[in-house]
């Protein structure tokens, strides 16, 4: 809810003072509820499918990665379960960059920074080094108390510090591993690891994720979300009026009081709020603030405040969700004697849906059609054309073959464009000169020479459009280039 402030209330500027706010720790309450409940569950997901991804298998066939998930650098190839991808096929990571953004476009406009609450690796791993912290050094107020104690260097604080810092180092240093595994066979590079045979730029890696994780997740945590991030910043121009975020009704629960207060007034007929000011939004918040004092910059939109609040009018016998997703205007309508409107449905965010599904939908579509033959021509510049002695003239090319399926292709090579061309591959044999064939080895890119002359008769003393068609003999599956045929 806006507050009117009084200018004669506001305290001067000091201009000598410091550019920014000294950092007050936060020690956030553990909650349980059904946003905790969803945070936990979506957690194990993730950091399930980060740890473990690597250790999937996938059969490819004889020679080929059997690492489902594997980004294979030194021969530029990206496996993910049935799909090989190369380095010409780079748009489809552009699509999926496009599908992302506009992905999360969509999430804001329906429930704010729901990514930011639920899915971001920030989130994700700072609740997990929370939840160790919890685990040793107590809740809130044990921990608060802890930070406070005259003796910090007691054995048993000390111990619970060492204990708190080595697991949090080991999460941290299984993250850095964890990520070093999809760019090499995982089982392999484990083992290489373990017995200090792995490449150095590994152990550089997994030394960099270590000390950024442990970092970001055990001492800047909410600092990342206020001030690294430009999610929050963003966020703000991309939202609307109809968009549901966290929000305090305060239509409800303003007059603030005191359970026993609010019970004597409401038995004299007076009008009293719902909030009982126990602060235990504030407690369970990961980022310190309070979210009654309406959107701030520094909220994640997790929703712990919602399970925390809803305990409390479960306690005191009210209606929950004094705390929860939703907008002023339905604030207003409450206020108005209305019922509140969703709508989740507006242009917004059909156009965002309409961008996923072309999108998704033309990846989908090349992904499925696309051929796993494939030619590149390259004409010669020095020289351009050879006039040979018999009044013939021959161009030079370079194509490049690229056959991506799993085994071993017969190819045949033609051109159209010239009357009555011959063809020769430079250092190839073929048992049809009119008409080379070529094997291509599977998996595997092939840079080869070709020579195309054509006869001074009936052909055009100017450059004319040249086709080299390639065709794999045994399934008939084609592809061709164009270039030039040029006269000297």
């Amino acid at each position: 809810m806006n507050k009117t402030v009084n200018p004669n209330e506001l305290k001067p500027v000091d201009d000598n003072g410091p550019l920014y706010a000294a950092r007050k720790k936060v020690y956030p309450q553990s909650v349980s509820g059904t946003f905790r409940r969803i945070k936990w569950g979506l957690m194990a997901i993730c950091l399930g499918v980060y740890y473990f991804l690597p250790f999937v298998r996938w059969n490819r066939g004889l020679g080929a990665p059997s690492q489902a998930v594997l980004i294979d650098l030194p021969n530029s190839r990206f496996y993910f379960f049935f799909i090989e991808l190369w380095p010409q096929e780079v748009y489809y990571f552009t699509g999926l960059l496009i599908v992302a953004a506009v992905a999360l476009f969509l999430m804001n406009s329906v429930g704010g920074r729901i990514w930011c609450g639920y899915l971001c690796p920030q989130t994700v791993w700072t609740d997990l080094f929370y939840a160790v912290e919890r685990l040793i050094e107590g809740d809130r107020r044990e921990r608060m108390k802890k930070a406070k104690s005259s003796d910090p260097l007691k054995l048993e604080r000390v111990s619970e510090i060492v204990l708190k810092h080595s697991i949090w180092l080991m999460i941290a240093w299984w993250t850095g591993g964890a990520w070093v595994l999809y760019f090499n066979d995982a089982p392999t590079l484990v083992k290489e690891l373990v017995t200090f045979q792995g490449p150095m730029i590994a152990y550089i890696w997994i030394g960099i994720l270590t000390a950024s994780t442990y970092l970001l997740a055990g001492y800047m945590r909410e600092q990342v979300c206020t001030y690294m991030c430009p999610w929050p910043r963003i966020q703000a121009a991309l939202t609307d009026e109809w968009a549901l975020n966290v929000t305090y009704r305060y239509d409800r629960g303003e007059k603030r009081t005191s359970v026993k207060k609010a019970a004597e007034l409401r038995a004299l007929g007076q009008q009293v709020g719902d909030c009982v000011d126990c602060y235990q939004c504030v407690a369970v918040c990961p980022t310190g603030i309070d979210i009654r004092n309406g959107p701030q910059m520094e909220c994640i939109q997790c929703g712990l405040c919602i399970d925390a609040c809803d305990n409390v009018m479960a306690k005191i016998g009210r209606p929950k969700r004094l705390i929860g997703y939703d907008n002023d205007i339905n604030i207003h309508r409450r206020q108005e004697g209305k019922a509140p409107i969703y709508r989740i449905v507006r242009a917004r965010t059909i156009v965002y849906s309409a961008i996923i599904a072309a999108v998704g939908g033309f990846m989908v579509y090349t992904l499925a059609t696309r051929s796993l033959l494939d030619v590149n021509v390259l004409h010669d510049r020095n020289p351009v054309a050879v006039k040979l002695s018999d009044g013939s003239i021959r161009n030079a090319y370079t194509v490049r073959l690229l056959n991506k399926s799993g085994y071993d292709r017969a190819i045949a090579i033609d051109v159209e464009g010239p009357v009555n061309p011959t063809m020769h591959v430079v250092g190839a044999d073929s048992v049809t000169p009119d008409r080379p064939i070529i094997v291509i080895p599977r998996d595997s890119t092939s840079e080869l020479r070709l020579l195309v002359t054509a006869p001074a008769e009936n052909n055009p003393e100017k450059s004319i459009p040249v086709r080299v068609h390639v065709m794999d003999i045994g399934l008939g599956v084609a592809a061709s280039a164009t270039d030039n045929f040029v006269a000297p």
